[in-house]
């Protein structure tokens, strides 16, 4: 699952071979390339935005033996009536699932300049989280225990098949500045049939008749105390070896649509 400074998202899909469904890698993810095509569903006026779009490029490879790794890229057009400017936000991360172990670079780009650079490494131990942040400036932090991104979807798939509807998980991922960890409450529907005609449900190739959980997951700053309001809400479609399709991503201020146009399968990885 991923979750970047600007999209938060709990991603990891497949893609499509002749075809055929994916065969799944180790602990149920399936190596792949997937694209979706973003659009603005809507927008208040606080925003400043008039218009909105853009395309997300996921990258996930790897297997549980010898690590998975992720390459994130997310560009967004932004209309603000006076003025349109680019942004490209590029994420690469590796997670070691056997060592609890998590590195992760992100850069960000405004109309082609960097903005912004956050890399470091994070380690589970016994008390949670250390982090080693080498930009945007060299420090170490210590987090409460945290699931690493992908730890946490093979942690929502494995909770959707045993019936449980409802939990919360704390998740570092390294996004923002690399200093903190989220709060995260998923909910999860009944498995279900996709509708008749659902032209996102077609993109899937030969998944696009298997069934689905609809899944909901609420980002929280963590340490909020009383009603806390989130940061972030993303909903998808997920299916059980990670596919995700027909994205909602709310902002608050605004909301964000994905959907599927591109998707390719890797070679999995054996394990030795």
């Amino acid at each position: 699952m991923f979750r970047s400074s600007f999209v938060a998202a709990a991603l990891a899909g497949t893609c499509l071979a002749a075809g055929f469904p994916a065969a799944a890698a180790p602990g149920g993810l399936a190596p792949h390339r997937a694209v979706y095509d973003l659009r603005l569903k809507n927008a208040s006026d606080r925003s400043g935005i008039a218009g909105m779009y853009g395309r997300m490029v996921y990258e996930f490879n790897g297997s549980a033996c010898e690590g998975y790794t992720v390459s994130f890229r997310f560009m967004t057009q932004v209309d603000t009536g006076d003025e349109t400017r680019m942004t490209d936000q590029q994420t690469t991360t590796y997670e070691d699932l056997k060592n609890g172990s998590f590195r992760f670079l992100t850069r960000t780009f405004t109309d082609e300049k960097l903005d912004k650079e956050v890399r470091g490494s994070a380690q589970e131990e016994a008390r949670g989280v250390h982090v080693d942040l080498a930009s945007p400036e060299k420090r170490e932090v210590e987090l409460a225990e945290s699931r690493f991104p992908t730890e946490h979807m093979i942690e929502v798939i494995d909770r959707a098949k045993k019936g449980e509807r409802f939990f919360e998980a704390r998740i570092f991922d390294g996004s923002d500045s690399g200093d903190k960890a989220m709060m995260t409450t998923t909910v999860v529907g009944d498995k279900t049939l996709p509708a008749a005609g659902d032209p996102d449900a077609a993109r899937a190739g030969g998944f696009s008749a298997e069934a689905f959980w609809p899944v909901s997951i609420a980002y929280y700053d963590d340490g909020e105390t009383g009603d806390a309001v989130p940061t972030y809400r993303m909903s998808f479609k997920l299916y059980d070896n990670g596919i995700t399709r027909d994205l909602t991503m709310d902002y608050g201020e605004f909301v964000l649509t994905g959907k599927l146009a591109k998707l390719e399968l890797f070679k999995e990885a054996a394990c030795k």
